[in-house]
């Protein structure tokens, strides 16, 4: 017996945006089918901030299942309004078949997507997620676009929404650094094929606009929700950062999207209803706290490819789709697919392990 192992160096350029996006789509489908195979992200933290996700389960589809751990340390930055990251280790995927419970691969490195590289930790199941609520939360008439940030999961975010939109040619773009969101457009532009304008005012993303999408690092509302147009879809990716906070680490839970955006919305999907409470994610725990919502008025992602719900049953509706933390319908999903790419290329090392079973047998003799 044996099993792949694969390095950071060798899982750099082997998927497509379209093709995390598909695998995502899998991912969120059969765990709505079947639960159990996968579970809340788990989150552990230690006395000097370090924090450990966890996220266990599969897709059986793609004939996987196993668990990712990711491994950061956060700083909150002066004001208290946006956070960062200290350290990040590289993550790491073990891979078991789902029929067999062999260990198929160790896959340790950020998958990325092809043709963007390494831009920021997780930014390519982050952005399939939204990929897979894109597609059904979009109007299919969808031409402009505004973005609220500058950095890699912004350029992975807005990748995500051309791959399933692409009729959208103009794109808006707005952080707080004039120089960031310059350097966004002038470089996303001519690699992504559509006009991008940075603009000087928040609301100017919100005008005219058919998506926006959300992708910074606040802990603060970005937008009023008063400003939203019929028809236009938001999405958030922000999670939730409650231990960090009850350990003293960071002052305020974060928010990233106002109550009048959620009272607004006609639909709202986020990816799995049960980290809402258990993570006290605040752009939802918040207003069903509030009584503005409550738990049934929320669809999860899964229940979307599968038929069951609609992610938008006219052009006039706002939708909201709050991409609220990964779990290993994403990690995992991903992670098989870099997996078998890179298999099929001849990468990673083999490594031999004795049979456990010959293992045990040797012991009890």
């Amino acid at each position: 017996m044996g099993f792949l192992l694969l390095g950071p160096e060798e899982i750099q350029d082997l998927v497509s945006m379209a093709e995390a996006i598909d695998a995502v789509e899998k991912g969120y489908a059969g765990g709505h089918e079947y639960p159990v195979i996968n579970a809340p992200r788990r989150r552990v933290h230690s006395p000097a901030g370090v924090r450990i996700s966890n996220f266990p389960g599969g897709v059986h589809d793609m004939g996987v299942i196993g668990a990712a751990t990711r491994a950061d340390r956060v700083v909150q930055l002066e004001g208290g309004e946006n956070q960062e990251y200290a350290y990040r280790e590289h993550p790491i995927h073990v891979l078991n078949d789902s029929n067999t419970g062999h260990l198929l691969a160790l896959v340790i490195g950020e998958p990325v997507e092809k043709t963007l590289g390494y831009t920021s930790l997780v930014a390519l199941r982050t952005a399939a997620t939204s990929g897979v609520a894109f597609k059904y939360m979009v109007r299919d008439n969808a031409r402009v676009a505004g973005v609220f940030g500058s950095g890699g999961q912004a350029a992975n975010q807005l990748l995500a929404l051309l791959s399933v939109r692409p009729g959208i040619k103009k794109v808006k773009v707005y952080s707080r650094d004039p120089d960031n969101r310059l350097n966004f457009a002038r470089k996303y532009a001519q690699k992504f094929d559509v006009e991008i304008t940075p603009v000087d005012h928040p609301d100017d993303v919100i005008k005219g606009s058919d998506a926006i999408v959300c992708a910074t690092n606040t802990n603060v509302e970005l937008f009023d929700g008063n400003l939203l147009e019929p028809g236009q879809h938001v999405t958030g990716i922000i999670g939730g950062n409650v231990q960090l906070v009850q350990g003293g680490f960071l002052k305020k839970a974060r928010r990233e999207i106002d109550n009048r955006t959620v009272e607004r919305a006609d639909v709202i999907v986020t990816n799995l209803k049960e980290s809402v409470i258990s993570e006290k994610q605040g752009d939802l725990y918040e207003p069903i706290e509030q009584g503005i919502i409550t738990l049934d008025d929320i669809i999860d992602l899964g229940e979307l490819p599968l038929g069951l719900k609609k992610g938008r049953n006219n052009d006039a509706e706002i939708t909201y789709h709050k991409n609220n933390n990964g779990t290993a319908a994403s990690e995992i999903a991903v992670a098989m697919l870099v997996y078998e790419k890179a298999k099929a290329a001849g990468r990673g090392t083999m490594m031999d392990l004795i049979d456990p079973e010959a293992l045990r047998e040797q012991f009890t003799q």
